[in-house]
């Protein structure tokens, strides 16, 4: 416990060594005015983290010497929450305003002061309980038949009130539910619900590039997301490959959007037709980022296929308006080939139907050759009773 705190004027600072309560954390803005003197000095105003995505905005009223990383105690409603500070100075207000808080609006309390070892232990023991406080909820709220799931329970640092995040298609009735959480729970009760994406963002985990989700880590607003970004970027739109743990769309198909539509500003349309004096090439396929176009001689299928830099179509288009054809787009030709092997395939190697089953041939020749017998049996004994009736 030495390494984990530090004894300052009679109080407990947490350092980068402690056990923070708080497993997912999200990553801090970038402070790009923390290596200026006295940035930090000229405004009152803090950002402070709490669980998973919750952030909000507090005055330093007390001139306490706050920094990044450092637990504090702040004003609640009812009673005091235990929080990290993750922003200070003057990027603090630029990022209210990009969050869009309207400070005539929003509340703005106070930090209290440095978070203590009581502090620490205390909230540690609130937080304990959000598992099992999670599990009873959706017991609870099942039992009342309520169309809602109760996706993650955030206790308080004081363990006086908890906040439920719900999730649910349509407006749900819980005044009841409340009623019952209440009783059974003994702590003041708030309800808040959040979509899928927030649920993912809250829950954590693992996206298919091996990287944590970033709506667990570093986004903090939702843009919407279409099928049109990934039309930009020429990707299959395969639902099961665009969308995340969400079940909604990737948020990241939104990152290089405008990357793709400056490229294919520079593009040629794709309905003008390129006229040369051996054939006319139509608009075939593209390649924005590696600045290549593809014309094909048939405007239906691949033919004759060539490619060219936008800089060259652009060029032909010109001379095709001055009524002028040149030779020949005079591109890379797209040709099929075509690898010989020098070995024989003995032993089926290669073949990728060697492990299927093959159907038993003599099985079926088997029961062919039974029937065959059976019908020339019926007609032997048909001949013979004919002929013992002639007889």
């Amino acid at each position: 416990m030495k390494e984990d705190f530090i004894i300052e004027n009679g109080s407990c600072r947490i350092t980068k060594k402690a056990v923070n309560h708080n497993p997912r954390h999200m990553l801090p803005v970038v402070d790009w005015l923390s290596d200026v003197p006295h940035t930090g000095d000229e405004e009152d105003l803090v950002e402070v983290q709490f669980k998973n995505t919750r952030k909000a905005y507090y005055h330093n009223s007390n001139k306490l010497p706050l920094e990044k990383g450092v637990s504090v105690v702040v004003e609640a409603n009812p009673g005091t929450d235990l929080g990290e500070v993750t922003l200070i100075g003057k990027l603090v207000p630029l990022q209210m305003k990009k969050n869009r808080i309207n400070t005539e609006r929003y509340e703005i309390r106070s930090v209290l002061r440095l978070a203590t070892t009581e502090d620490l232990t205390r909230a540690e023991e609130a937080h304990a309980k959000e598992q099992e406080t999670m599990i009873k909820a959706r017991q609870l709220a099942k039992s009342l038949g309520l169309e809602m799931k109760i996706g993650d329970v955030e206790y308080q640092g004081d363990g006086s009130k908890a906040i439920f995040y719900y999730i649910a298609d349509g407006r749900v009735d819980f005044r009841q539910l409340i009623k019952v959480y209440a009783e059974t729970f003994r702590i003041r009760i708030e309800m808040k619900q959040i979509g899928a994406r927030q649920e993912a963002g809250r829950i954590g985990g693992t996206g298919p590039c091996g990287r944590e989700l970033c709506c667990s880590t570093w986004m903090t607003q939702f843009s919407s997301v279409g099928t049109n970004a990934a039309r930009i970027q020429n990707i299959s739109l395969n639902p099961q490959k665009l969308a995340g743990q969400c079940a909604k769309l990737k948020c990241c198909l939104n990152y290089e959007v405008p990357v793709y539509e400056e490229a294919i500003k520079k593009l040629p349309s794709r309905n003008i037709p390129l006229e040369t004096k051996d054939a006319t090439y139509y608009f075939f396929s593209s390649d924005p980022l590696k600045g290549e176009v593809t014309y094909s001689t048939d405007s239906h299928r691949p033919a004759n296929l060539e490619t060219i830099t936008p800089a060259k179509a652009h060029e032909i288009i010109e001379m095709n308006r001055r009524g002028e054809k040149p030779l020949n787009l005079g591109g890379k030709q797209s040709a099929v080939v075509i690898m010989e092997t020098d070995y024989q395939n003995v032993v089926g190697q290669d073949d990728l139907t060697r492990f299927d089953k093959k159907k038993n041939k003599n099985n079926g020749g088997h029961r062919g050759g039974r029937n065959n017998d059976h019908r020339n049996n019926n007609r032997r004994n048909h001949e013979k009773g004919n002929s013992s009736r002639a007889d």
